[in-house]
């Protein structure tokens, strides 16, 4: 049997996953160049993805069994539109079997949920430089906003934040 003909399924994530996504998310971290920049450990997936109220759903994709990618994401609301929708935190498609549109396999399965739900539309961001997944999504018809950015603040520079009494 050829590589191309071999089945794809997807299936939400379960908490026997955690070491799987974990490691998947690794791995997206190197290939983008960011690995310092993941914190996290299966353990803070497990709390806060599949405890009582999950922070977050995760859709696996596989090949004859095998995990080929996912996608975690999480319900968002546009004030501005006045409907649910779905932000995509990550997608990842290992190495071995990109090319056989498993990305957007995953990214369509979240937007029928997204829809099924009332939502009217998927965001995500992607990495300034990486220019191979901007083409992608650009294929798709996810395009660039133009008149967003992406602003953050995190770790230490959060906790101050949010601890300075109000005033």
């Amino acid at each position: 049997m050829s590589n191309l003909s071999q089945t794809i399924t997807l299936r939400p994530g379960t908490i026997d996953d955690v070491e799987t996504i974990h490691a998947a998310l690794l791995r997206l971290g190197t290939h983008t160049g960011a690995h310092q920049e993941i914190t996290s450990t299966p353990e803070d997936l497990r709390r806060y993805g599949f405890g009582a109220n999950p922070a977050f759903s995760t859709l696996i994709a596989e090949i004859d069994g095998e995990f080929a990618g996912l996608c975690l994401h999480f319900p968002i609301f546009s004030t501005w539109m006045g409907r649910p929708g779905v932000y995509v935190q990550d997608l990842y498609v290992e190495d071995r079997f990109r090319g056989r549109r498993i990305g957007e396999k995953l990214l369509r399965r979240v937007a029928k949920e997204c829809r099924a739900a009332g939502g009217g539309y998927l965001r995500l961001s992607v990495d300034t430089d990486n220019e191979t997944a901007k083409a992608f999504y650009e294929r798709l018809g996810i395009g660039r906003s133009s008149y967003e950015q992406v602003q953050k603040i995190v770790g230490d520079s959060f906790f101050a934040f949010a601890d300075t009494p109000e005033e």
